[in-house]
């Protein structure tokens, strides 16, 4: 098979320099073109110097970056998306979307959430959600794939085999997240401000936030039913990382033998997905810098309280990695091509 052409469309956002970063190392695709509003004209070495050497592509525009590529990445803020979209789909280009454009299923939960409409309602219904774990045989050979953010991956990951299992309720389940600073972006605001985020922790978008939605309808596909989450994401002063820790009431009766039991068989062939032994604690430091997601398991005998804790990497499983996971599948490549480096040991 020939070298896939990759173009990256917001380059210079900390998703797309993740994706140039992995993709560097990626067996069957080379990088071709690269695009930013803000550094065009500038190499991508002088936006981040780690990369002087490695990495001195020059960030052209939009049309370039389509011009010149097989697989379109599009790592934009939501509602940019859409037209980019349906030129690479009139082009026949493979075209996966980091942003929220074309994850949402129906028109009017885009419009709650994110005060946007679905501008091309058919090019929506062609769109694949590209969670590779849970809807992997839809995503293959795909050429429009909205690719999940990093809490959306993380709290079904953690959820979905008990749900299956029929283990746990449906109803009053709660995700209490956490996540790293890099997943609000490369551009600065008040609460990412260095002095103000430092030595704190505090809660935002309490109920209120945009991923709730596609939490729901990932569980909802899954289940059959329409399921509702509290979902409470919180900022850590850290640079990386997911941490979600999902309660949800126990069947009667259930062990956690049986929940461990359950998620072994449901996760024995992913080999993103590291289950960790009973007694251990998922943890956003093993995961850094790599592709993986790690799970543990645990039970609140008092409370009937089934607790699942998933951690993962918000710039790669849950973006730039997971996004070139989905390329794999779009192209009929091995899924964990260029994705298997080892998280640091510290």
């Amino acid at each position: 098979m020939k070298s896939i052409k990759v173009g990256v469309v917001g380059a210079t956002g900390y998703a797309g320099a993740e994706l140039c970063r992995i993709l560097a190392n990626h067996p069957q695709a080379s990088l071709k073109a690269i695009s930013s509003v803000s550094f065009e004209g500038k190499a991508l070495s002088e936006v981040y110097p780690s990369y002087y050497g490695l990495c001195d592509m020059i960030c052209g525009n939009q049309q370039q970056v389509v011009e010149k590529s097989d697989v379109i990445f599009a790592a934009l803020p939501h509602g940019l998306s859409q037209a980019l979209g349906k030129e690479c789909w009139d082009q026949n280009k493979v075209f996966i979307d980091l942003g929220a454009d074309f994850r949402l299923e129906k028109a009017e939960d885009y419009e709650l959430w994110y005060k946007n409409t679905f501008q091309y309602p058919e090019l929506h219904k062609e769109a694949v959600y590209g969670l590779p774990e849970l809807f992997r045989e839809e995503i293959k050979g795909k050429h429009l794939i909205a690719n999940p953010g990093c809490y959306t991956t993380a709290v079904p990951l953690a959820l979905v085999p008990a749900l299956k299992a029929g283990l746990i309720e449906q109803d009053g389940i709660i995700a209490d997240c956490k996540s790293g600073v890099t997943g609000a972006g490369r551009n600065s605001t008040q609460d990412t401000h260095y002095p103000e985020l430092n030595e704190g922790m505090h809660a935002y978008k309490v109920a209120a936030h945009r991923h709730t939605p596609e939490i729901e309808q990932s569980l909802s596909k899954i289940t059959g039913n329409s399921m509702k989450v509290l979902f409470v994401p919180h900022l850590l002063p850290v640079n990386r990382g997911i941490l979600a820790t999902c309660y949800a009431k126990l069947k009667n009766g259930t062990t956690l033998s049986q929940l461990q039991e359950v998620y072994e068989q449901a996760y024995q062939n992913e080999y993103f997905i590291r289950l960790l032994p009973k007694g251990k604690e998922a943890d956003i430091h093993n995961v850094r810098y790599s592709n993986f997601c790690d799970i543990s398991l645990h039970i609140d005998p008092r409370t009937n309280t089934f607790i699942a804790v998933s951690a993962l990497d918000n710039m790669v499983k849950g973006a730039a990695g997971q996004a070139i996971q989905n390329m794999n599948l779009a192209f009929g490549l091995d899924e964990t091509e260029g994705l298997t480096a080892w998280p640091p040991a510290f």
